[in-house]
């Protein structure tokens, strides 16, 4: 497939990128500092019949996302956007979305994966003390972060029209495990679970796009 990733700078991103690319995924990586992206990944994308574009812009930059889109034949866009704590105030990464949203309808895409988290609720979910504790931490210690991705839920949730996926994750650490489970807080299986590796995070990403078993579904994963 072809597919254009967001947040392919970060840790988590940079792992998206490379899982699609293992995978024989061709990819669009929007970024606001290319910079960012390892050295083996910017050459690669400077290679005669890449796999690999590279498209710099900003989140709500209309021009260059349609220029991300330009090459036509995108299947899907895959995102590991996040807040972080000092995350601005204002949504902007929920107001973000809602511009990449628009980009995907003018350019007919209607596949999106997307990182979320368990501030992101859900009606399947159940009762867990140690996620709602967490929640709780974030919303107090990091009110815009909260805010942000609680509004990223929203705006995506509102798509009818978008074959979404929202991908809570825990509290994200380096590592290789690769296995991970899908669920739902509280549920006895990933709900038992607090953390996750970032590269299991992407596995996930990648044979959800190939598998659709997700789709306007917002599962919790956790490392197995």
């Amino acid at each position: 497939m072809h597919v254009v990733i967001l947040g392919g700078t970060g840790p988590s991103g940079i792992l998206l990128i490379q899982e699609a690319l293992a995978a024989k995924h061709t990819v669009v990586v929007y970024a606001r500092n290319p910079g960012k992206l390892p050295a083996h990944l910017q050459a690669r994308a400077q290679e005669q019949h890449a796999d690999l574009t590279i498209v710099k812009g900003e989140l709500e930059d209309a021009q260059q996302l349609d220029a991300a889109f330009a090459d036509g034949g995108v299947d899907a866009v895959l995102s590991a956007l996040g807040p972080t704590f000092g995350n601005p105030s204002g949504t902007p990464i929920a107001r973000g979305y809602a511009a990449v949203l628009a980009a995907m309808r003018r350019a007919g895409v209607r596949r999106l994966i997307v990182l979320g988290t368990a501030s992101i609720t859900d009606a399947r979910d159940g009762r867990s003390i140690v996620y709602a504790s967490m929640v709780a931490a974030v919303a107090l210690g990091a009110r815009s972060a909260y805010k942000d991705i609680v509004a990223v839920g929203e705006v995506v949730r509102a798509c009818e029209d978008i074959d979404w996926t929202i991908v809570r994750v825990p509290v994200l650490k380096n590592g290789e495990n690769r296995v991970v489970k899908a669920g739902y807080v509280g549920d006895g299986g990933a709900g038992a679970a607090y953390t996750l590796s970032r590269l299991g995070f992407a596995v996930f990403v990648v044979q959800e796009l190939e598998k659709g078993e997700w789709i306007k579904k917002a599962p919790l994963i956790t490392s197995a």
